[in-house]
């Protein structure tokens, strides 16, 4: 799949966050033209910093609200791909900040397509938003992508506008096929190089890194985790398969297998399985906003469309992150371990 991106040229929103700097370096290491427009890196430290995701691609640094920016690092790039990663991602930290949240999360949207729209050299885009933008009714079986869109808190929400106004682009000024026009709802991933707060995984490197223990606010949460690279890989099999024929458009799920939905205390377990040194953890819920309980996602379709499937079960998962880690934590060579770690996913 990926002599196809050698020579392509790509447009990536939100390249400098965690996801953000794994996708270029994978697209770096194929051979594409890499354009990203993002703001400055929001953790310190920030993967984008240390595997020097820079070297070797065009980096604009811009706000995604900015439309005029936008527009400029766009039509410079004359892209035929582009995967619009740029958000606020946090939940907690759109209970704090809704008004940007929802600037960034919908009028980021609406700029992107607007320029996409305006851009004759594109071909395929692809939104990524979030297994979150389903209404959340904390039951059992996986949602499928015809079912309804309401997010509950502000990022979740918002995301949900996301899908909607990416619906309407779609069908108000694509529907010649012109541009093939995708969403992925992603489950929650995991991977080296992610520092964000109020993350679990983040959570337990920090606390491990400094001999502490592991603090758990709702040990009794249940998610899809997935390695990042099952994302990453996913999105552009359909950036390129809807980039080759337009049939493949539409709305997909990606997420793991359901023996990979664990509530978060097991996910903690397994991690301190792996990492090892005596760890331990403490259940401590603060009163913190509203959070889904419960949520599973049916990939069916992007099995049945693609014959796609996870590559990495869920304790796979968590070693290739501790691996990382602790390549981090004694200073090791950060890009070859990516390297190393991308070949293995792709069995080379």
């Amino acid at each position: 799949m990926m002599e196809f991106f050698k020579g392509k040229r790509v447009f990536v929103t939100g390249h400098t966050g965690f996801k953000g700097s794994w996708l270029c370096h994978i697209l770096k290491n194929a051979g594409a033209i890499v354009t990203g427009y993002s703001l400055e890196p929001n953790t310190q430290p920030s993967l984008f910093e240390l595997a020097d995701v820079e070297r070797g691609m065009t980096s604009v640094i811009g706000d995604i609200r900015d439309e005029g920016a936008l527009w400029s690092a766009l039509s410079a790039s004359k892209p035929e791909i582009v995967l619009h990663l740029a958000a606020q991602p946090i939940v907690r930290d759109s209970y704090k900040y809704p008004r940007y949240t929802y600037q960034t999360n919908v009028m980021g949207t609406v700029n992107i397509l607007e320029c996409v729209r305006k851009c004759d050299t594109v071909k395929s885009f692809l939104n990524v938003t979030t297994d979150k933008v389903y209404l959340n009714r904390e039951r059992e079986k996986g949602y499928s992508e015809d079912e309804q869109l309401d997010g509950f808190d502000p990022y979740s929400n918002s995301k949900s506008c996301s899908e909607l106004v990416t619906h309407s682009y779609k069908n108000s000024f694509f529907a010649d096929g012109s541009v093939a026009i995708s969403t992925a709802r992603a489950g929650n991933v995991i991977g080296g190089g992610d520092f964000a707060n109020d993350r679990i995984i983040p959570d337990c490197i920090r606390a491990a890194m400094k001999h502490e223990p592991i603090i758990v606010r709702n040990p009794h949460s249940t998610r899809p985790y997935q390695h990042v690279l099952e994302p990453l890989f996913a999105y552009l099999m359909i950036a390129k398969r809807q980039y080759e024929d337009g049939k493949y458009a539409g709305w997909y799920n990606v997420g793991p297998d359901d023996c990979d939905c664990l509530t978060t205390g097991n996910l903690v377990e397994l991690f301190i399985d792996s990492w090892g040194e005596g760890m331990t953890w403490i259940n401590r819920h603060d009163g913190g906003p509203h959070e889904a309980n419960f949520l599973k996602l049916d990939c069916q379709k992007l099995k049945d469309t693609f014959g796609w499937h996870p590559v990495w079960n869920l304790q796979t998962a968590i070693e290739k992150t501790v691996e990382w880690a602790k390549c981090y934590a004694y200073g090791g060579d950060i890009e070859g371990m990516m390297d190393k770690q991308i070949r293995e996913y792709l069995g080379q």
